[in-house]
């Protein structure tokens, strides 16, 4: 127990010190935002975006059209971490954004020695702004993890949970609102984390509907055992879009401004998987909650709205194979990930195989393609990659790895202060020049 309390007050303590990065060298003459809203898209190369303008279109090849994406993009930014890799996980590039100090890939905001760097959500609550995180993965994920916690591998989960509630800043839990999946590492045989943030005052939802009759902060929601469900696998069309609006609503009425981080978690799932139509379901979900936090910029022009990615996921391709073509008007059809679909194809009889599929993505079936998904049925991993050979090869879909890649990524700004995030940067100075208006803004009032 000494040993704990000693690691916590140290937590505690390099969190309130000046752990905070020096502030970017680009002086910008602008106004300082009083609340900032980051947002992430996990695993969102600029290939996802340009293949979510696609996608809009539907095929139509003259109704395409700039999304909000297109409408917000400023610059790009580079990825790489504090190793000899140049390919990033989601520890290391949110601990970059996070803190603004590089770091080595599962790290959650902790330095090579494994010492604790502060973030920017603990530096807004020590500066008394509120803050939040949404994400549609657990909320102890990699991502919003290395906003709120400090640990050597972003696998211990539970003792990331534990630090949602066990560091303080001046006494105070940092998180304001937390919405998400992972309420299996906060309700556990050893802990029982939720009841420890009610008692300490949170409101607590564990289904939509309690989440809508949220009405003030603090408050937790945590709508999913693991993860949320993939947006094509459920009736819910935009959950990230609802969690982000009542995220604002709540955090809105702080005297002295909000943090808020929103993660498109999925995106990058979908990427591992190879799956397209899970991608753009996913990308479409981020681009509601992206249209929510404009629609409250042009409310609050108090505000910025800063989205980047953490790094590129599979190494999309529109095209494949040699063929100058993508086919995204087919993506439409399918109705499942690939995943699903594999569990709903098991066990199929091959008479039913072909009427299924049509069933289930629009795509017509050779019987050459019948023999190869028959000939996968023993086997659920053979199965998987049948089917998203099928829809990729349909569509016209590349991939060149089921992870990561170098690739740089796209940076999108909108609202007070948005100049800063201009031009090719780095993920760092992200981090650093949104830690530089915190402090700004914060000294203003």
């Amino acid at each position: 127990m000494l040993a704990r309390f000693l690691f916590l007050t140290l937590l505690t303590f390099l969190s309130a010190c000046s752990q905070t990065p020096a502030p970017a060298e680009h002086k910008h003459e602008s106004t300082e935002p009083r609340n900032i809203i980051f947002m992430i898209g996990d695993g969102m190369g600029s290939n996802y975006l340009t293949a979510y303008r696609y996608y809009l279109a539907e095929g139509q090849h003259q109704q395409i059209k700039p999304t909000i994406y297109d409408q917000l993009w400023t610059g790009m930014s580079s990825t790489w971490p504090d190793d000899q890799t140049l390919v990033t996980d989601s520890a290391a590039s949110a601990t970059a954004l996070a803190t603004g100090v590089k770091t080595f890939n599962a790290a959650i905001s902790v330095d090579q020695q494994h010492l604790p760097i502060g973030t920017m959500m603990q530096q807004a609550k020590r500066l008394g702004k509120a803050n939040g995180i949404v994400a549609s993965s657990q909320i102890n994920h990699a991502t919003p993890a290395a906003f709120l916690a400090h640990n050597k591998s972003r696998r211990n989960m539970d003792a990331i949970a534990d630090h949602y509630f066990d560091i303080r800043i001046d006494g105070q839990l940092v998180p304001d609102v937390m919405f998400g999946g992972g309420l299996r590492h906060f309700i556990r045989d050893d802990r029982n984390l939720v009841a420890e943030f009610q008692a300490e005052g949170y409101q607590y939802a564990d289904s939509w509907q309690q989440l809508s009759q949220l009405n003030r902060a603090p408050a937790l929601a945590l709508l999913a055992d693991s993860g949320l469900p993939s947006v094509l696998n459920q009736e819910l069309e935009s959950p990230l879009q609802l969690m982000t609006e009542k995220a604002l609503e709540l955090l809105s009425p702080h005297p002295q401004g909000f943090v808020l981080m929103v993660e498109g978690s999925q995106i990058d799932w979908c990427g591992h998987a190879n799956d397209i139509a899970c991608a753009m379901t996913e990308m479409h979900d981020f681009a509601l909650a992206i249209e929510t936090a404009k629609a409250y910029v042009d409310a609050n022009p108090d505000t910025l709205l800063i989205i980047t990615a953490d790094h590129e996921t599979g190494g999309l391709s529109l095209g494949a194979d040699g063929i100058y073509e993508w086919r995204a008007d087919l993506i439409y059809g399918v109705q499942f990930t690939v995943r699903e679909l594999t569990r709903r194809f098991i066990d199929v009889e091959a008479q039913d195989i072909a009427k299924q599929w049509r069933q289930y993505t629009s795509l017509p079936l050779t019987d050459e393609q019948l023999t190869m998904i028959t000939d996968a049925q023993h086997d659920r991993d053979s199965l998987y990659w049948v089917l998203n050979q099928l829809i990729n090869d349909a569509t016209r879909t590349g991939w060149t790895t089921t992870g990561h890649t170098a690739a740089d990524v796209p940076v999108l700004a909108y609202g007070a202060g948005a100049e800063q995030f201009t031009g090719f940067m780095d993920n760092i100075d992200i981090g650093k020049r949104i830690m530089q208006l915190i402090d700004a803004s914060a000294s203003r009032q």
